[in-house]
Order: C-alpha cells, then structure tokens, then sequence
C-alpha cells in the first residue's frame, strides 16, 4: 500500500471508529446483537441414544405449516405434490425462459468476432399451463410407446422443459433417470446401457452427443429432444432411430386416448447417478417416498416470502438443485433459468448493452456449489486487484470492518450501502439467500460471500444416497464451517473411527463416521448388491446409510464435517492429513482453478499438482516480467517458485497446520474438465484418475 493509501485509509478508519462509537448505543438497541448470539447458542438438536462407541441425534426443531399440510394432504408422491402446487397457485408464474431475440456478431477489442445473444425478457408459463404441458407431454410419450414402470433417460442442461418433462413422466409412473450434460460420450454410454432405457430425452445442444453414440446403445429406439429457440436441429444421420421434438410429443399428447397412471409412495422416481469422484459413478433409486421426506424437511428449515423468486442453475441431473427447485414447486415460488454463459452482464454469450439474467430476473434466491462459490469470490478480488490503489484498501478496509460487526451480532447498513450493495447489483439486487451443498465450504470464502453480496450463506449436507438432505443450517446462523443440525425428517449418528482416531467420546466435540438414518435415506444403489450391504441397513424399521464422512458435533447439536475416509493420509511421523480439507482451503487462492494434494506414507511432507486459472497464473507471472502462453508458464521455474511462495502464504492465512502446506508443487497447463475424465460431471476431482496421470509428477516432487 502506498503512503497516500495509507494516509487515506487511516483517515476513514479514524471517522469510522468516532461514527461507530457513537452510534453503537443506537445499533445495540435497535438490532438487538444478543437476542442473534444467544440464537446461535440455541440447542438445535440432542442426543436421544449414546455409548463409548456411538451418538444418535435428533433435531428439536416443531414440523412447520407446510410439512403438516402435506402430510393432511396425503402428499405422498411428486406426482401428488405438482398437483398440490397446480391447485394452490394455478395462475402464478411457475418456470421461466429468457428470450433469445437474436445471435450476433460482436467485435472484441482484441480484433476477434465472437457471437453473443441479444437477449429478450423472461416468457412465464404459470403452474396451470405446467401442469398441463407436463400431462401433455407425458401422454404423448405413451403415444410413443412409453409404458408405466418404464425408465427415461433425461439427457439436458438444465431449463423449464427438463422440469416438465419429468413430471410428465411422474404423471406416468415412469423413472427418471438422470445424466449430466457435461459427461464424456463414454459415461453417457454407460448410464444408458445400465438402466437399459429404449427413451432418451435430450436437447438440441446435446443431440450430436447422442448421434455419436448410437452404435453403443442398441437398446435405443427414440430419442426427444427440446428445440433451440434460433436455430433448426439436424436430425439426419441417425438410422432406424427415430427423433421427435419434444412441442410434437406434447401436442400429440393433448388429444390422444391415455390416462395418467399415478405412483405409489415406493415406487422409484428417479435413478441418480452419483458424480463418480471415487470410482465408476452409481445410479442411486429414490423413491417418491424419499423425495416427499426431503421436501417436507425442507420446507421446515427454509424461509419462503411471496415474493421470492428462484434463479435455476446448477445441474438439474444433481439431486441437490432437483430437490431444491422441487421444494420452490411445492412453496409456490417462481423459477427463472439461467445458464454460465448468460448469468450475469459480462457473460461470454451476453451482447454489450444487455442484461445478463440475473439483472433482468432479479432473483431472490437459488443455489450453489463451493466451486462457484470460489470463483465468485477470486472474480470479486480479482476485480479489484485491479483497481486503485486507494479503492482497493478501501475495499479491503470495509471488508475487515463488516466482518468484525457481523461477529458480534451486527449488521452494518451505511457499508452495505455505499460499498457491497454495488457488488450485490451484479446478481439483481435482490438476491437475500443462497444455499450451498455437494461439499464443504471453506469458511473464508462463506463469510466473504455472504459479506461482499449482503445475503444468508445456508450450508447443507447431505448426499444423493440421502435426497440431499441430511443436516441444514438455519438462516439466523452466523457461525462459519458448518453445516448445521439433523433436518426434522434425519437421525445423524456418529460412530468411532479408530484408524483415523476419531472417537465419540473426544472432548469437547465427539467425532466420528456419519451414519445419516430416515425416510429419506435411499433404496439402494442399481444392480449394486454387494455395496448395499456394504453401506445401508435397517434398524428398528429405519433405514440407514454409512457415508464415510467425518463429523463432529457441537454443544448446540450442530453437525461440522471434518474429513472423509477416503480423504486421509498419514505422514511418516504419524499425522494425518485430510487432502479434502487442505485443497478446499487453497482453491481459494487467486491463481489456483483446481488442485489435487498428494501425501506419501513414508515421506514427512504433503506435495500438490496445480490446474491454474489462466488470467490469475498470467498476472502473477507479469509480476516477474514474465509472458506466455499458460505451457511456458507451467514449465518455468521462476513462475512456480512464486506460485510455491503464494501458496505457502495463503495456507497459512487460512490457519493449515505446517505439515498440511504442501512442501513442492507443479503447475500443470490442461484445465481439468470432465470430458478430461480428471474432474466428475459435478466437478469434483477423481483422485485416483489424477495421480495416475501425473504419477511421474508427484515421484518427482519427492526426489
């Protein structure tokens, strides 16, 4: 920092401390900072069995009005709940799409033409109009040679039809079974030739995917796929299999001869497939029943307004985003899809002068992953790197002070104002809570976020094998690091893991593996027998999963993972390192897009093989003088002593013990994507698959 910087940052910190003396009485009468602390201290759920060996926990938390309501109800089903929700907001909007108007060509400064959209605003179908395209649609199918029972393969990035087309097939007893957009040609195989589908619902984007495959699914014989809003599909080339858009299914729906064919409470509404991050990816079978468990424990612990509205983003083939926008369903709260390339102003797809989703939806709430997480953090402090010098201290100033009143119960309006309320008009505005779930979220980048865009950061834990829920924060819940207590519908128990000395009966916070017990907890994997025994059972009539996660469990009954089995490592001196917890940390750092840490048994230290993010990799070169392309830049030594040195200093900002900082890196300059077979469809890294590519890499770093 500069001496004109400083002088001006003392000068605000010197106004800012008078202002907050001042006012303080004020603050502490008006927002009440106990009443929020003491919320926190709240017990939130308690033991109701306990050994040397094992914990079970219950929440305290009452069912709330909408959980009661659909057990009254008898909302046993999806194919009930949509009914439910049909019946309660008929004309209110229900899913939305943004209009494409056009495709342009658009100058860059660098000289290239790329294209970009000129875009529209949101076209609303209400939940009378969903209700009946879903009953259309799943009709035609039968029209198609669709029959109850029978599985369907949902192939499509996420979007209003992928919704309908799903209840449509709940309105037909059908399963769903879901395939991420972003898996290679060989996982798509896979899936389908497993759950032995004759149907594969696609979109015009992905339909190639599907052509190219053809002569490795037999079994398929008709393929429907949802049209682009500007160009034609080229359905040629695809021999005896016949390809239908999906507007010619549902009209052919609206007037044919089937009725709907409703689900029971045991029968399978979908088949989820797990990411794949420790081995071939498992299609998990949940039933309605589990799906039921999930919303109404959602509906427990979520706070809806009426004029809430959802922005849909993540992987509608992630059980996570599924459910959460499911439960958004059943509260009445309209969903506006986005996508990575429109979501906000400076999206690559976005023309200059148009809003980007998120400033013309202007959502309320929605959902997201650590992953985005990070990278919205690094963008912001990227961002402002850049700025100057002046207004860079003073971000950081302003970032320091909102954190110390937030701690202690505050809340700061005149600094949300002036500063974070301009961060949070990149996401419309209005944008009040964000659930985060799929994996543990670094502390840092939770208080950052939640700070920088003046919204509830909500933690989540929970797996497909459980419908996503298992434990849940509540809003009020300032506290970092954690995920929050047993939902009203889940048992939380943890037993001792004596190989990585992780005991109940540890003090002050017992710790072992999570055993997550419920109506949610699923039927099991596909054609999988031998790993069902291995992790679910039942027990006095429930029905359990072993998760392999590590916990441990607060005073007040909240639940903080803290490390997985198959995450941890021992050093030749005996300490354990849990790889997950230590690249969940560095990924925060600016230069770092991904990162795979490594620790051998018989060595003393951990070392790490680094993916960096071009623009961050390329600035921290430019501080040595040094240009290139990302190659060059892996390969020179100087780039990756600093990259080593930053790495080091970041780890330690973010309190790793010494051991867990790596010792040695290498920079690698292939990203890391799923069609790499590096990273799962949910972009969670395949350790395995890593360490045998860069094997040669890390027994070099311990030369």
């Amino acid at each position: 920092m500069s001496i004109g910087s400083a002088i001006v940052i003392g000068i605000i910190a010197v106004i800012s401390f008078l202002y907050s003396m001042l006012t303080l009485p004020i603050y502490f009468l008006v927002q009440q900072p106990w009443k929020q602390r003491q919320r926190i201290k709240e017990v939130k759920a308690k033991p109701v069995s306990s050994s040397s060996t094992a914990i079970t926990y219950k929440s305290v938390r009452p069912n709330l009005e909408l959980h009661l309501t659909l057990q009254r109800q008898n909302v046993d089903t999806l194919e009930k709940m949509f009914k439910f929700a049909a019946l309660n907001y008929k004309n209110k909007k229900c899913l939305g799409t943004r209009q494409i108007l056009s495709e342009d060509d658009e100058r860059q400064p660098d000289g290239k033409t790329l294209k970009k959209y000129r875009m529209g605003v949101y076209k609303w179908r209400t939940f009378d109009e969903v209700n009946m395209e879903a009953s259309n649609f799943g009709k035609g199918l039968r029209e198609l040679g669709v029959n109850p029972k029978d599985r369907v393969v949902i192939f499509a990035e996420t979007r209003a039809e992928w919704m309908v087309a799903c209840h449509g097939l709940y309105k037909q007893n059908c399963t769903v079974c879901t395939i991420y957009a972003t898996l290679g040609e060989d996982g798509i195989a896979f899936g389908v030739n497993e759950t032995e589908v004759k149907f594969v619902i696609t979109s015009h984007e992905l339909l190639p995917k599907i052509r190219n495959i053809l002569k490795d699914i037999p079994n398929v014989h008709t393929v429907v796929y949802f049209e682009d809003q500007l160009h034609p599909t080229d359905t040629t080339n695809f021999g005896n299999v016949r390809v239908v858009p999906y507007t010619e299914v549902v009209r052919a729906g609206a007037n044919n001869r089937f009725d709907e064919h409703s689900p029971t409470p045991e029968d399978i509404a979908i088949l989820m497939y797990t990411s794949g991050s420790t081995g071939v990816p498992k299609g998990v079978m949940l039933s309605h029943a589990n799906c039921i468990a999930t919303l109404k424990t959602f509906s427990d612990g979520i706070k809806i307004f009426p004029n809430d509205v959802f922005l849909g983003l993540l992987p509608l083939a992630h059980v996570y985003e599924l459910l959460a926008e499911t439960i958004c369903l059943c509260l009445g709260v309209p969903i506006g899809y986005s996508t990575a390339l429109t979501l906000l102003d400076s999206s690559l797809k976005v023309k200059a002068g148009t809003m980007g989703d998120a400033r013309a939806l202007e959502p309320t709430a929605m959902t997201a992953v650590p992953l985005i997480l990070d990278r919205v953090r690094k963008g912001i402090t990227d961002k402002m790197s850049k700025e100057s010098a002046v207004k860079k201290a003073l971000f950081d100033y302003c970032v320091n002070y909102k954190r110390r009143w937030v701690r202690r119960g505050y809340r700061t309006p005149i600094v949300d104002k002036i500063i974070f309320k301009k961060v949070a008009a990149l996401m419309g505005g209005r944008l009040r809570a964000m659930i985060s779930g799929g994996a543990p979220l670094s502390p840092d980048t939770h208080e950052f976020i939640r700070n920088s865009l003046c919204l509830d950061v909500v933690q989540g834990y929970g797996l497909t094998e459980t419908t996503a829920a298992a434990t849940l924060m509540e809003q009020a819940d300032f506290s970092l690091g954690r995920s929050g207590p047993p939902t009203t519908i889940t048992s939380i128990r943890i037993v001792n893991w004596e190989e990585g000395n992780y005991m109940v009966t540890k003090k002050p916070h017992p710790q072992g593996e999570v055993i997550v017990g419920g109506d949610n907890v699923s039927m099991g994997y596909f054609k999988r027998p031998a790993e069902n025994a291995e992790t679910f059972f039942v027990e006095n009539g429930v029905r359990w999963m072993r998760t392999g996660d590590i916990a441990e469990i607060h005073e007040d009954g909240t639940v903080k993972i803290i490390d997985r089995k198959k995450d941890l490592v021992k050093l030749q001196h005996g300490e354990y390192i849990s790889l997950g917890k230590v690249e969940s940390e560095l990924k925060t750092c600016l230069f770092v897009e991904n990162i795979c840490v490594y620790g051998d048994s018989t060595k003393t230290y951990c070392v790490a093989v680094i993916a960096p993010a071009e623009i961050g990799l390329k600035d921290l070169a430019a501080t040595l003088g040094i240009s290139g392309e990302m190659e060059q830049l892996c390969m020179n030594r100087e780039v990756t002593n600093l990259a080593l040195k930053k790495i080091q200093e970041h780890a330690a900002k973010s309190n790793l013990i010494k051991f867990e900082i790596p010792t040695k890196i290498t920079l690698v300059p292939e990203p890391w994507t799923p069609e790499s077979g590096l990273v799962t469809a949910a972009f969670k890294i395949k350790r395995k698959e890593i360490q045998a590519k860069y094997k040669a890499e890390y027994t070099k770093m311990y030369i």
